[in-house]
Formats: structure tokens, sequence, C-alpha cells
């Protein structure tokens, strides 16, 4: 077995494909799929869509305007036990010295705390989670 990088279940992750450096991320080992939040949602030609990333809060608050690919749409069941049709997209996360490819849902997660979810398909292999504890790798 190969050395695995403790992660707390919250973490500073990038998307660097899109110019995000830093996003903060809760680790939920309960949901297969990852989420972020994202606003203006728009369906574009040739099975792309267009979005605003939502980084920062309040005053700090700056959407970044991404064009992606779908990678298909599906019903998820959100946190409260209700089934919703999404976007799904794909990017490179970045978490401590790990970069890999993750498919993310595209969601309005403004009523929760934290902007992103990551489900464990995004960290399955490279991670083990400490419940306890947030940021092990840094801030």
């Amino acid at each position: 077995m190969s050395q695995k990088d403790w992660i707390g279940w919250i973490e500073e992750v990038a998307l660097p494909e899109w110019g995000i450096p830093r996003l903060r991320a809760k680790v939920d080992t309960g949901a297969r799929t990852s989420a972020l939040h994202v606003a203006r949602i728009r369906p574009l030609a040739r099975g792309r869509v267009a979005f605003e990333v939502v980084v920062g809060r309040g005053s700090a608050r700056a959407p970044v305007p991404v064009v992606a690919r779908v990678t298909r749409r599906a019903r998820v069941r959100s946190s409260n036990g209700a089934y919703e049709t999404r976007y799904f997209v794909a990017t490179t996360l970045a978490l401590g010295a790990v970069e890999r490819a993750i498919e993310l849902s595209l969601v309005d997660r403004s009523s929760m705390t934290h902007r992103m979810l990551l489900g464990r398909t995004a960290i399955a292999g490279d991670f083990v989670v400490d419940v306890s504890r947030r940021f092990l790798l840094g801030r």
C-alpha cells in the first residue's frame, strides 16, 4: 500500500484550470460525488455550460466566469433528501501536492456553510480523512 496523505474534514483546495487558487471544501465521505457552488448556470451549444464560481463571502465575494464541457446530466439527491437534475463538469483538483481530474456537479449551495463538497470519488486512493481535524494540509 502506498503512503496516503491525511486530510481533515475541511481543507483548502484549488481549481487551477479555472484560475481559482484557493477554495474551502468540506470533505464528505458519505457523498459519492463532489459539488460546487455556482451561480448563473446557462447551457450553451455543443454540450457546454457557462457558470460563475462564487469565491469569497460578503464584500470579498467575487464571481469567476467559467465555460466547461458537460460530462453528463444526472438526478442527484441533495442534503435535504430531494432529487434534482444537475450538470456535471470535469476539471483538475489540487489538494495538497496531489492534482487529479475530478467531476463536479454544479449547484446553488448558497444556504450551505461550505461552497464546495468533496465526495469520496474525488479523494479515493490518495487520502485518509481525520474527521476530528481541519486543514491538515495547511491554509
